[in-house]
């Protein structure tokens, strides 16, 4: 399966469950790193199975994903650059809400590097 079909199956039930996170996992980890591309495709459907009964290695995958996205790279190593905050305040505002997943994601990168302001505020 693609990521493409696993997002449609993902949208279509509203909810992610074990076997969906696995899939995820042998997708996107094939190469070892989460891309852009990758990262939004994970905020995409959170932003979809937001507020659900979704499977708890759900918002632990996506939390350890989206930090590997912004704070692995070889740009600006183990911080936030000023590209990554804005695309990650982009991200976590582009429906409207702060979700748990999401909020679970600010305190866990918070506890990592220093938050720049615009997203500490959104803490």
């Amino acid at each position: 399966m693609n990521l493409k079909d696993l997002k449609k199956d993902i949208i279509e039930d509203g909810v992610v469950d074990a076997a969906e996170v696995a899939q995820m996992k042998t997708i996107l980890l094939e190469d070892g790193v989460i891309d852009r591309e990758e990262a939004d495709f994970l905020f995409d459907v959170n932003d979809a199975v937001s507020g659900n009964d979704n499977a708890p290695e759900w918002a632990d995958f996506f939390v350890e994903s989206i930090i590997a996205h912004v704070l692995d790279d070889p740009n600006s190593p183990g911080e936030l650059d000023d590209e990554e905050t804005a695309w990650l305040r982009s991200k976590l505002l582009a429906d409207g809400q702060i979700d748990a997943v999401e909020q679970k994601l600010l305190a866990a990168l918070s506890a990592k590097t220093d938050l720049p302001e615009d997203l500490a505020t959104l803490l």
